[in-house]
């Protein structure tokens, strides 16, 4: 608008001046923009998931049900670090064929093989027949030794052992395929310790450290030792009395230029020995048979033997029968009905051993109830192995075994 020189201003009218924008005409600019940042979204956290296992198990289940073997674990964080990051790790046990084979070698090793195996695990045998020679077992005879070698492998089978996830590997045979290697490492670990710290492990040889030993014994220990390594075993599940050497193993690799070569540990996964019959006894032997129950034992045999086993009302330290009935029965079958008359309480199943326990301690379970379920339980659990025995080449083996002479 031209506005002459000496005339009044007028106002510019609003309508000369373009539309004000309206807020739905900012939003897909300034105003989005503003309200974002008046908004800030909380950033998002990324949970991994974990990686699903071949064995359909967790890492929580794999270590808990790994976890249970043992009475004691060196060391747990290993252990699980272990079942985290390696695909298949080895577990080894090592065993000296020296007679027929008690419960706590039949049943007991099955479950913790199976536990293993089940988690994923390799399991590995050593049938340890160089070393059943140098600890004397069937009179140091060689050809014997194997046989019963042979014939606990049979006992595994009919047991009830998965075996998809098992090998045996005989000492003799390993050995003689890689002497130097496995020689070099006896010797190795030999120099590195003393006599009293290998006589300090005697105990693995079911020998005091005061018992009179051949310098073949004195070997042993070292050789026990080195076949973690030639094993390549990343746990070690063995018994609570082959702790000994088992922590010899651990000690080994505190030297420097080894824990190059092996880097980890082996992890300890010691499980419970379980008691003879008689009082007083630590562990079954098989030189004395009353103390044990064996694999192919008759019904009538369990029955005797149960019955006769040390077990005193109210007693729960060092009572056998209560330590088959925590570790065998329980642990294989999760129960146990006692079968009894109304006015002794009536029937009950137990759904856990610390019911059971707590029943006994306080008076409210007797062992002329208790025996009697011990006895039915572990019948059927050997009656497959008595079956796989009755006849057949497993029949003629047996024979064989029964009429071998054990010695110590």
């Amino acid at each position: 608008v031209e506005v002459k020189e000496g005339q009044p201003k007028s106002p510019v009218p609003l309508s000369s001046f373009p539309p004000l924008p309206s807020e739905r005409q900012l939003l897909p600019g300034t105003m989005e923009e503003m309200k974002k940042e008046e908004v800030k979204e909380e950033p998002k956290v990324e949970v991994k998931e974990e990686k699903k296992h071949p064995s359909g198990l967790t890492l929580d289940e794999r270590f808990k049900l790994c976890r249970s073997i043992g009475q004691e674990c060196i060391s747990e964080v290993e252990l699980r670090a272990l079942l985290d990051k390696h695909p298949k790790p080895i577990a080894y046990d090592g065993f000296e064929p020296s007679g027929r084979m008690h419960i706590a070698q039949g049943i007991l090793k099955a479950i913790n093989v199976n536990k293993l195996t089940k988690c994923g695990v390799k399991f590995v045998f050593w049938v340890a027949d160089w070393f059943a020679m140098l600890n004397n077992k069937m009179g140091g005879e060689l050809k014997k030794i194997k046989k019963v070698g042979e014939y606990m492998i049979e006992v595994w089978r009919a047991a009830g052992m998965d075996l998809e996830n098992v090998e045996f590997k005989w000492a003799q045979e390993e050995i003689n395929k890689n002497p130097n290697e496995y020689w070099m490492l006896v010797m190795d670990i030999a120099r590195r310790n003393s006599i009293a710290r290998i006589k300090r492990c005697a105990t693995i040889m079911g020998r005091g450290e005061g018992d009179h030993m051949p310098s073949a014994q004195i070997l042993y220990p070292a050789m026990q030792c080195a076949d973690i390594f030639f094993l390549r075993a990343n746990i070690c599940q063995l018994g609570m009395d082959q702790r000994k050497v088992n922590m010899l193993a651990r000690e080994y690799l505190e030297h420097k230029d080894v824990r190059k070569k092996y880097r980890f540990k082996p992890i300890i996964l010691s499980h419970p020995m379980l008691m003879g019959l008689k009082q007083g006894q630590a562990k079954m032997s098989k030189s004395d048979p009353n103390s044990a129950i064996f694999m192919e034992d008759e019904p009538h045999q369990v029955k005797k033997k149960i019955n006769g086993a040390y077990c005193p009302p109210g007693v729960v330290k060092d009572n056998p029968i209560l330590c088959y009935t925590e570790h065998i029965i329980f642990n294989r079958n999760g129960e146990l009905e006692i079968v009894r008359t109304e006015e002794n309480g009536g029937n009950k199943l137990y759904k856990s051993y610390q019911e059971l326990e707590t029943d006994y301690k306080e008076g409210n379970l007797h062992p002329g109830d208790l025996k009697p379920a011990v006895i039915k339980a572990i019948n059927a659990m050997l009656d497959p192995v008595r079956k796989h025995f009755a006849s057949g080449a497993p029949k003629q083996l047996l024979k064989q075994i029964r009429s071998f002479k054990v010695t110590r």
